[in-house]
């Protein structure tokens, strides 16, 4: 006890490092079911996968993933199956910041659409990968 009372400041020390070295990992779990702007390619290109934007329609306007369709969160559940009828192809879903996207997954596979995704880092990670954008 008496070592703990002495030693406290380093112990707290290597617990706040110990903390720093697994945040990474913990952070990376919160994500797990994102793709990352190389995987959505890959699955665009490959599986011929549907981007489904759920951005509201002035966002989707000032810049959106080439090809995608635009159905805005609050008329996911409503629009998507008359949108991507194809269940069986993969899903991408697409927001600014991924935040929506990722809550447009649940309403997805809730759907049918096992295969939904969305795209960790949103709009913004696929601009900072330096890939292609389309504007209405």
């Amino acid at each position: 006890m008496k070592f703990l009372i002495d030693n406290w400041m380093l112990i707290s020390i290597a617990v706040a490092s110990g903390g720093m070295l697994l945040w990474p990992m913990i952070s990376g779990a919160m994500n797990a079911g994102a793709l990352t702007a190389s995987g959505a390619v890959q699955l665009i290109n490959r599986e011929k996968a549907v981007v489904v934007d759920v951005s509201e329609a002035d966002e989707f306007a000032a810049g959106h993933v080439t090809g995608a369709k635009n159905v805005p969160f609050s008329e996911l559940e409503g629009k998507l199956p008359t949108t991507v009828k194809n269940k069986a192809l993969p899903l991408i879903l697409v927001c600014a910041t991924g935040a929506r996207a990722g809550r447009a997954v649940a309403v997805a596979k809730k759907l049918g659409y096992e295969q939904a995704q969305s795209l960790g880092g949103g709009l913004k990670a696929w601009k900072e990968a330096n890939l292609p954008l389309e504007k209405a």
